[in-house]
């Protein structure tokens, strides 16, 4: 079975950040890494070349594909901000619809901007999240 492509590395978070071209992509990141830390308890770590990411859960199909991720992430798009493992939890479909504008895709909640969200409910999605994946979803 082939490995992941998207692997913890050692670069550092804050040089990645201080890269992103966008100011307000670039501001974002560093205000989501905060809130991420502070929520999860977790330290931040690059996945692959773009996603910051807190906590490590292990996953298994039933295909019989496994490995390893980041339990909530983000990464700073030149279009969005892509947020990972948000809307996984239980809850997530009560508190999308009070969070202000986004869009979801397969496992991912895209926003433009966090002014456009509601930074109570984004921080209880963070929390609920990460509490789900870490508790529901690892497979150690």
């Amino acid at each position: 079975m082939a490995e992941n492509k998207t692997q913890p590395n050692q670069v550092p978070v804050e040089e990645f950040l201080n890269a992103v071209e966008h100011p307000t992509r670039r501001a974002d990141g560093f205000e989501l890494l905060n809130m991420m830390r502070e929520l999860t308890g977790q330290e931040a770590v690059m996945w692959g070349p773009t996603i910051v990411g807190f906590g490590k859960y292990h996953y298994k199909y039933a295909s019989g594909r496994e490995g390893d991720s980041a339990a909530v992430g983000f990464s700073p798009r030149k279009t969005n901000l892509a947020l990972y493992g948000l809307t996984m939890g239980p809850e997530a479909d009560r508190l999308l619809p009070e969070l202000g504008k986004h869009k979801t895709g397969a496992s991912c909640l895209y926003v433009n901007k966090l002014d456009d969200v509601d930074r109570d409910v984004l921080a209880e999605l963070i929390r609920t999240g990460y509490r789900h994946t870490m508790t529901e979803i690892h497979k150690p």
